[in-house]
């Protein structure tokens, strides 16, 4: 009973043995334990491109809006259509339906330097005679400035789980009239354009 069942202990330790020495399972192992970081990492780096691409986008369409308006002497609502129809282009290859753009003109008072806006235009216009925070250095009693928002809903294409309802990503640009001190709106149908308003 003994011998045979010598050659079968033998035969089951030898098995064993070719199994502890055997290391072709390794590469498979690793090979399943680091695709998944790898592929993490890999679409992680898409999605940042990605939304650093779009950002850049926002900054140009903000810039592209307030240069446009201070470019003019007056603007009509068909300019201001023109110029957001001009914008949007610049989100190409990205799709422009989450966009919000608005243009604006503030007028600096004197005195305080308070800043109101004239008039607004846009997806979110502002109310006229509403006062806004901007920086200091560019408080110039008695002046205009253009000035352009953009916001825009970025939502990843993978990064689903880690911002579902999207990133919104804004930007501003503040232009000073080139053509005249400021930028009438709406252009008058008929006879010279008003001055400049001050309240």
């Amino acid at each position: 009973m003994m011998s045979m069942m010598l050659p079968i202990w033998l035969r089951i330790r030898r098995t064993a043995a070719k199994m502890r020495a055997d290391r072709s399972g390794i590469a498979a192992t690793e090979f399943a334990v680091i695709v998944p970081i790898m592929l993490v990492m890999f679409f992680g780096t898409v999605e940042f491109s990605s939304g650093v691409a779009v950002k850049r986008k926002v900054t140009l369409m903000a810039r592209t809006l307030s240069d446009l308006a201070s470019q003019s002497v007056s603007v009509s609502n068909s300019d201001l259509t023109g110029f957001f129809s001009a914008s949007n282009g610049i989100m190409t290859p990205y799709p422009s339906a989450p966009t919000r753009s608005t243009i604006s003109q503030l007028y600096i008072e004197p005195g305080t330097l308070a800043v109101k806006v004239q008039w607004s235009q846009g997806s979110v216009p502002r109310v006229p005679g509403s006062t806004l925070t901007i920086p200091t250095e560019l408080k110039v009693g008695g002046t205009y400035l253009i000035f352009s928002e953009v916001s825009y809903l970025y939502v990843p294409a993978v990064g689903k789980v880690m911002a579902p309802s999207g990133v919104n990503l804004t930007d501003v640009a503040y232009t000073r009239p080139r053509q005249s001190p400021c930028v009438i709106y709406p252009t008058p149908s008929s006879g010279s354009l008003p001055p400049c308003p001050t309240s």
